[in-house]
């Protein structure tokens, strides 16, 4: 059974930091690419940031790009994304999600609000 568990998500302040893991389980987390995407629901779900297979990869949305840093334990079948500066703007609900060819894994989520 595909697992994506979401954690470390809460209400923080302006200038908080916050750090995001993912769980994964029943599936090769090796061989997927994975990402952090965040929704809200005046907006459509978009990227946030993305990981290749190795690590050695990343790629990051232009309005967290300097704050956020996505990264992978293979050994461990995590994914972590640390946030840094936090703005109002952040505030979303970040989903976890494994990509392989065209097979997409996603988690429940979970909220991240700040706010002062």
């Amino acid at each position: 059974q595909v697992q994506l568990e979401e954690s470390g998500g809460g209400l923080v302040q302006p200038g908080d930091s916050l750090r995001l893991s993912c769980a994964a389980s029943g599936f090769a987390f090796h061989l997927y690419a994975m990402g952090w995407y965040r929704q809200t629901p005046e907006k459509e779900r978009e990227l946030v940031a993305g990981i290749s297979i190795s690590g050695d990869t990343t790629a990051y949305a232009d309005s967290v790009k300097g704050r956020f840093t996505i990264s992978r334990d293979n050994a461990k079948n995590t994914l972590t994304l640390q946030m840094h500066s936090l703005k109002p703007d952040d505030t979303a609900v970040y989903y976890c999600n494994a990509n392989y060819y065209d097979v997409d894994y996603w988690g429940k989520g979970t909220l991240v609000a700040v706010s002062s």
